[in-house]
């Protein structure tokens, strides 16, 4: 199981790329162990990823537990947040130190958290970019 995660795992983009997640929902099976992954390498909560994922708690553990294929939303939404989660990491060197990142008040975005975003694409998209801006010297 762990060699087909880690498998799973590096067909998601460390970049975010609408086209490149657009092309995995299309060609993959993008089922449970993707939410496996996504808690596994976040550590955020399970409330947390039900808001990120717009379902409720009971639900996401529902996916989650099942090894089923996903609603077309959240297997975008899944695969965004781990392409964000991996070129944070890629930033940040290791997923504690991004977490603790995207929990803090950050000035860049109004003095809100990093976390707060990652409810919407847009959102997403925002805090790849800001990412994007501290891998070629902008601040935090």
């Amino acid at each position: 199981m762990k060699a087909q995660i880690k498998r799973r795992y590096a067909k998601v983009p460390a970049r975010f790329d609408s086209s490149e997640v657009l092309r995995l929902i299309e060609k993959e099976r993008i089922d449970s162990m993707y939410l496996s992954l996504l808690k596994g390498i976040s550590h955020f909560s399970d409330e947390t990823i039900a808001d990120m994922l717009h379902v409720n708690v009971k639900t996401y553990r529902s996916y989650r537990d099942k090894n089923e294929i996903l609603r077309k939303d959240i297997q975008e939404r899944t695969l965004m947040l781990l392409s964000l989660l991996k070129h944070g990491i890629m930033v940040f060197g290791d997923s504690e130190t991004f977490t603790q990142w995207l929990e803090s008040e950050n000035a860049m975005l109004g003095n809100t958290t990093p976390i707060d975003y990652l409810d919407t694409i847009s959102g997403i998209k925002l805090i790849d970019d800001r990412l994007t801006g501290i891998e070629y010297g902008d601040h935090a």
